[in-house]
Parts: C-alpha cells; structure tokens; sequence
C-alpha cells in the first residue's frame, strides 16, 4: 500500500483473488464493488501502464476511499499505473455503464458482496445494530427508500416474509409482531432491542447464539433496503457477455443467500458453453486469515472463466463423459 493510505483495510482472500483472476498486464479489469480499494489496488498493480481499471459502487464515501487508495506513490507512477475510473452506479447497470464507456468486454472481473467493515463502522448510515444511528441502511443514500420506512410501513406479513426469506430467521412472525407493536422505531438501538427482547424466550442452536439476536434481522432490512439480491441476479445475467474470451470472473459471498445464486448462475453459464467454473467447489479463508481478519471467517470465493471458441468442442467432450 503506498504512503497516506486512508484507512486500515484487509481485503479478503485477496492472494486467492489475484490466483484465480490472473490479470493480465495491459488488460482491462473491473471491480464491481470496488468499496475502499483494497482488492482494487492489488489488482491495478498487476496491469502496468497500458492497463485499465475500472470500479463500481453505489455508495459515494466508498468511492472517495477508492480513490484516495487507488493514487498511485511517485515511485508507482514512473514504474507504470494503469489508467483508473471510479464509477458510482450499481453492478446490475454493469452493461449499460461500460458500454458507455468503449468497454466491449472485460479480462478480469470481481464482486465483493455484502456489508463491507467500512459500511458497518460509519456512524449514522444505520447498518449496525449497536449504534444509536437512524434507521437508514442505504448503500446509495440518493434512493429513497430507507429502513426506518420498511419497519414503520410495512405490515406485519410483509416484514415476517422478509425478515425470513433474507434474514433466514426462524423467529421471523415473533419479531414482526413484536416490531409493530413498538412503532414508531427511529434507530438501530432501539430496534435491536425490540428484536432481542422478541428473541429472548425461544431456544437456540449454539451457532444462533453466538449471533447478536438481531443480527439476521438487520440483514434482511439492508438486502431488502438496497435490493441486493436482485441486483446480483442482473449482475450474474449480463456477466458472460461482459467477461472476453478467457476472462475470468471471481465472486466472493458471505452468507448463503448469495452464493446459492452465484453457484446456480456460474453452472447455468457451463451448461449453456458459455464458461466453465475455475472453482468445483468455494475456496475458503486460511485458519490463518480466519484469526487475523474475521470478517473473512464466512467468506466463499468462486470462479469463472469465459470460454474461448476452440474450447468449446472439447468442453462439450469432457461434459459427456463425466455424465
């Protein structure tokens, strides 16, 4: 990291980002969720000068950490640093944001799902269920949509069906009831409270207890506040198409919610002979990284690589005989 660098920030799994991605020096490569630049550093110190980074992400104070991580030392620049454009838009815009951009296809592509640390700390963007911050949650804070709003607005069924679908919270109709009946909630503490006191009488598996009793129930308001899950299923759409042949693509996932998608769409891309998968299986954070960096501890990586024309004959062989 050069000199100045804005903050500490430990990207995760990155010497298995840089394996599986490969960039090629001179080539162009994207991070769709670029946050403060911590992948996106290691990845631009691999294209050299005549290479082209480019990094998207809704939420503005990440791209302006981006940026200051991203500047290049003296000793860099003469050495040779690729040319770097920030773009603050969502991935699920991805082909519409780079074609406006000349970018046909990419040679290197990744998304970095999720919260970021950086994201969680910030006091008063509402993300952690500690903080005496308003119920915001928005990634993008131009959307209107907030989660002060979703817990006041919506009924007692709709915040049931989606504290359980994407918080996958068992005691989901126990926390709605107790949620509209404590209206109006203004901030994280409070209903962090509600949600805990709602929590306290049922019994849990021993890994539900090493939870916060909110902490599923503030993960569904922030994928329901940021439409999370519909966005990477645009994202993992287009992907194919954006990568070139044999560019590859690695997704990093935190809970299951997003790598069940990810897998799906990478296997539907190897069927179809679009891409084949780098990864059989999610590669998983070191014992090693999981004690120095445990925000990496549920982290799973997955990869893909577009196929090229002459490979598709000979995957379609390999396919028929693994059947």
């Amino acid at each position: 990291m050069s000199a100045g660098e804005p903050l500490a920030h430990t990207p995760v799994m990155a010497a298995e980002v840089l394996e599986l991605l490969s960039p090629p020096a001179g080539g162009t490569t994207v991070d769709f969720t670029v946050g403060a630049g911590g992948h996106a550093r290691l990845l631009a110190e691999r294209l050299g000068r005549q290479g082209r980074l480019l990094g998207f992400d809704k939420d503005p104070e990440a791209l302006r950490l981006a940026e200051a991580r991203l500047r290049p030392s003296p000793q860099e620049a003469a050495a040779g640093w690729p040319a770097i454009e920030l773009v603050q838009a969502s991935f699920a815009a991805a082909a519409s944001e780079l074609a406006q951009r000349g970018v046909a296809a990419v040679d290197a592509a990744l998304a970095d799902l999720g919260l970021s640390s950086m994201q969680l700390a910030a006091p008063g963007r509402g993300f952690s269920f500690l903080a005496e911050a308003p119920l915001d949650m928005r990634m993008d804070p131009r959307q209107a949509l907030t989660a002060e709003q979703v817990v006041n607005q919506f009924s007692e069924r709709e915040l049931a069906d989606l504290i359980y679908q994407f918080g996958e919270e068992r005691r989901s109709r126990r926390i709605a009831r107790a949620i509209v009946r404590a209206r109006p909630l203004r901030t994280c503490a409070e209903l962090a409270r509600v949600v805990a006191a709602a929590s306290r009488s049922m019994k849990s598996s021993r890994r539900a207890q090493r939870l916060h009793p909110a902490t599923r129930t503030f993960q569904a308001l922030r994928i329901c506040v940021n439409s999370e899950l519909e966005e990477l299923e645009q994202w993992l759409e287009q992907l194919p198409a954006l990568l070139a042949p044999g560019g590859r693509a690695a997704v990093i996932a935190f809970h299951s919610l997003e790598d069940r998608r990810v897998k799906q769409a990478f296997r539907q891309a190897q069927n179809a002979g679009q891409a084949r998968l780098l990864t059989p299986h999610p590669l998983r954070p070191s014992a090693a990284e999981q004690i120095q960096n445990p925000r990496a501890r549920s982290a799973r990586l997955r990869g893909l690589e577009r196929m090229r024309e002459g490979d598709r004959g000979h995957d379609r062989t390999l396919r028929a005989e693994n059947r």
